[in-house]
């Protein structure tokens, strides 16, 4: 008998069906007479309820049954007499595959920390939590590659070993073969990396959009997305040293254009989760209100499923950043010096800042605008008052800042005269350069980190619940 997955039973299983399923076990009660096994193989977040009777199995076969041991269960489909799923398993036959000795098995059926997950991150997919986060980032990662694909952008591969900084904070991890301990050294005293296996230092990649631009200016409209990695010393439930970044790069598109395709592919996402995912979903909406419930009303998260509906229903406000000062000079918060941070023009907004425009005064999700040249990267468009950029930053609820873009500057003299006073060697950035040179035009792009995104989707509220396994400061495991 071909092997039927769970989730297809639980949507189109028929009464009096015999069935073959696999998976692991969640949780087994019973009498004296019937077990009642709940049965899971990954692939929806509800279980099926198997009924085994004692005297057809025997008590020293279903005693070997516990949370985590694997099963196949043949048996008939009859109508379930509990709430929740029209259908339960009465087996006739069932193979243990593998054991789980319910003395030594951490992760054992009742609240666990997500912290004591993390410990256990090899296992923390057995539970209902993480089986959902995973589902639901994998439907993210299918959802973008069909949206650039039906829009008729390429897949670029950009590497993952670099010798460029894209962004210039110099956060990097080196790749080298050379010995940690006495390397060879050059005659200035320095490590010499000619002797390296690349020739050069190299570093992995903070982002594939250098490189996607020299993509954009051949085939029109690429997208990278891949691994991107930070040497950023940041213990906080918001950043990774290894991520997942989408970075599309645009020919042809001013800042306007640029705005448009971010706010249209963030809906086209949360559509498709809400279209795909709505089980999952529904159990991390009820996983949240419960964790959030003993807190004071104005301090818990606005209802998941009904978040992601907000940034559905409203156009996104586009606010310049000059504005965005202003409002919040005039804020209640700020005259009543409740934000941590400063508010004046010229500084990186923080989180606080993005979360009162966006849940306080526009109640919308919003797109920033032209932000000073000084705190932004040397490649963005340099506006015509000598103090911006065409820089934008999409802000959404809860979570602040999502996407990070601009339009490029694509005039030859503008660009290097900017990369020379961000000391941006350009001697080494020659191939970037070349674009400038040999038919330039109006381009832009953006990035959108995957985990951030995915943290905002599933309501979870820790970046490295939502990554398989979490790079971050002393923490390499699994």
């Amino acid at each position: 008998m071909k092997r039927l997955k769970i989730k297809e039973v639980l949507a189109g299983g028929e009464v009096g069906q015999q069935v073959l399923v696999k998976g692991w076990v969640r949780t087994k009660r019973g009498s004296k007479n019937v077990n009642f096994i709940a049965l899971n193989d990954g692939s929806t977040i509800n279980n099926l309820q198997v009924v085994a009777d004692v005297e057809k199995f025997g008590e020293a076969l279903l005693r070997d049954i516990n949370t985590s041991a694997a099963l196949g269960i043949t048996g008939e489909l009859v109508e379930s007499m509990g709430s929740g799923q029209s259908v339960e398993l009465v087996a006739s036959e069932i193979t243990i595959y593998g054991k789980s000795d319910p003395e030594k098995y951490p992760i054992q059926p009742k609240k666990h920390s997500l912290e004591f997950l993390r410990e256990n991150a090899h296992l923390r997919f057995r539970t209902a939590t993480f089986s959902a986060v995973f589902r639901i980032r994998h439907a993210m990662a299918f959802a973008i590659h069909k949206y650039f694909n039906d829009k008729g952008f390429y897949y670029l591969h950009t590497p993952i070993v670099t010798a460029s900084d894209a962004e210039g904070a110099g956060q990097m991890f080196r790749v080298s073969t050379l010995p940690a301990i006495d390397p060879p050294l050059n005659e200035a005293g320095e490590v010499d990396y000619t002797q390296d296996f690349f020739g050069r230092a190299t570093n992995l990649t903070v982002s594939g959009q250098l490189e996607g631009e020299l993509g954009a200016t051949a085939l029109g409209e690429v997208y990278t997305f891949g691994p991107t990695f930070r040497a950023e010393n940041s213990n906080t439930t918001r950043h990774l040293a290894e991520f997942w970044m989408i970075e599309p790069e645009m020919a042809f598109y001013e800042l306007k254009d640029n705005m448009d395709l971010a706010e249209e592919f963030l809906k086209y996402l949360i559509k498709y989760a809400l279209e795909n995912c709505m089980d999952d979903l529904k159990f991390l909406s009820n996983r949240l209100e419960q964790e959030e419930k003993n807190k004071p009303q104005d301090q818990r998260s606005m209802e998941l499923i009904e978040k992601l509906q907000f940034v559905l229903e409203n156009d996104f406000v586009r606010c310049t950043y000059t504005e965005a000062i202003e409002i919040l000079r005039n804020s209640k918060p700020y005259k009543k010096g409740k934000f941590q941070f400063p508010v004046e023009w010229g500084i990186d907004l923080q989180s606080e800042h993005e979360r009162y425009l966006v849940e306080k005064h526009f109640n919308k999700p919003v797109i920033l605008i032209d932000y000073p040249k000084d705190i932004k990267a040397f490649y963005m468009k340099q506006n015509d008052d000598g103090k911006t950029v065409a820089a934008m930053d999409v802000l959404f609820p809860q979570i602040g800042e999502i996407i990070g873009g601009s339009e490029r500057e694509s005039n030859y003299d503008k660009l290097v005269k900017r990369m020379e006073e961000m000391d941006v060697p350009t001697d080494e950035m020659w191939w970037y350069l070349d674009t400038r040179r040999y038919g330039t035009v109006p381009h832009a792009g953006f990035g959108l980190g995957f985990e951030r995104f995915i943290l905002f989707v599933t309501g979870m509220g820790n970046i490295r619940d939502v990554i398989a396994f979490p790079r971050t400061p002393k923490n390499a495991e699994f």
